[in-house]
């Protein structure tokens, strides 16, 4: 345990040790996955995927080493008893900070498959990183503008299918998606620019989960709505790295998706977009109630 340690110290110890943990792991990351794109036997494509996913794990759990031996954090962690590896699932969270990720990494790492995003087709032409993704197996989005639909009606439905299609590998292998619903970190100016209904958080962008509903309705039927509180105040990432960050609540709750859903065609469907939509916004009313009473007990 470090954490006598003064805070820019630790700060730049953490900043330190990830970078030499990516610098480590990245190369070996992508020489697998170069093997895998060169190689298209089915099978052995499973068995770099799963190499491939382990070398992830281990980068995420020794970032969460880290932690443990530099920092000294209360985790109330609430509702992670029933998680499994073996279960599919949709992970959505409130956004508050830049530390969300690298916390919500720490709690779920161990719990469930690897946290993957949903990313836009462009994305893969990164250099490195789009390699990286793509061997990781995060599903790339299909999505036409709608001047493009307007141009060429038949395109219609064919984003949908090709994300199908895309992820039809996990049919059979386990997987999680995230998607912070906010779309972005809530800070006191955006949230009087939008005029939010919540005290707590800004609109849900209800469309980016319906594609993923709409596209993995057969794989994914679980939801674990996570809500993050900070009881000592929001903190910036570099706050996280010094260890200034001295208790994390991080509440899970596990809904199962209502079937009308899973498989919607939430673009061309009028019907079902409002009814998701409500479905949403009652979601997320429940969460700004549950963020007060967390931050009100803590």
């Amino acid at each position: 345990m470090l954490d006598f340690l003064p805070a820019p110290v630790k700060g730049t110890l953490a900043a330190l040790m990830i970078l030499l943990n990516t610098v480590l792991f990245l190369p070996l990351l992508l020489a697998v996955a170069l093997i895998k794109l060169v190689v298209p036997v089915t099978g052995f494509r499973k068995v770099c995927t799963v190499i491939l996913n382990t070398i992830a794990w281990y980068w995420i759990g020794f970032n969460n080493t880290l932690v443990r031996v530099l920092h000294r954090v209360k985790w109330d962690v609430r509702g992670a008893e029933t998680l499994s590896k073996k279960h599919w699932y949709f992970v959505t969270c409130n956004h508050q900070s830049w530390a969300d990720i690298p916390a919500i990494q720490y709690v779920l790492n161990s719990r469930i498959p690897l946290l993957k995003f949903f990313l836009k087709k462009q994305l893969i032409w990164v250099p490195l990183l789009g390699v990286a993704w793509w061997a990781l197996d995060f599903p790339f989005m299909h999505r036409h503008t709608k001047e493009q639909l307007a141009r060429r009606p038949e395109l219609k439905g064919k984003d949908i299918a090709a994300t199908q299609a895309a992820c039809e590998k996990f049919r059979y292998t386990p997987v999680t998606i995230f998607n912070f619903m906010e779309g972005t970190r809530f800070t006191p100016a955006k949230h009087q620019r939008q005029n939010s209904p919540y005290k707590h958080l800004l609109k849900p962008r209800a469309g980016g989960t319906a594609f993923v509903f709409g596209a993995m309705g057969e794989m994914i039927h679980t939801m674990l709505d996570v809500t993050i509180v900070y009881p000592g105040g929001r903190p910036g990432i570099w706050d996280y790295l010094c260890g200034r960050v001295r208790h994390i609540i991080i509440d899970i709750r596990t809904r199962e998706v209502p079937q009308q859903f899973l498989g919607m065609d939430y673009e061309n469907d009028r019907a079902i977009r409002v009814e998701f939509q409500r479905w949403v916004s009652s979601l997320w009313a429940e969460k700004d109630q549950r963020i007060e009473e967390l931050s009100q007990g803590s």
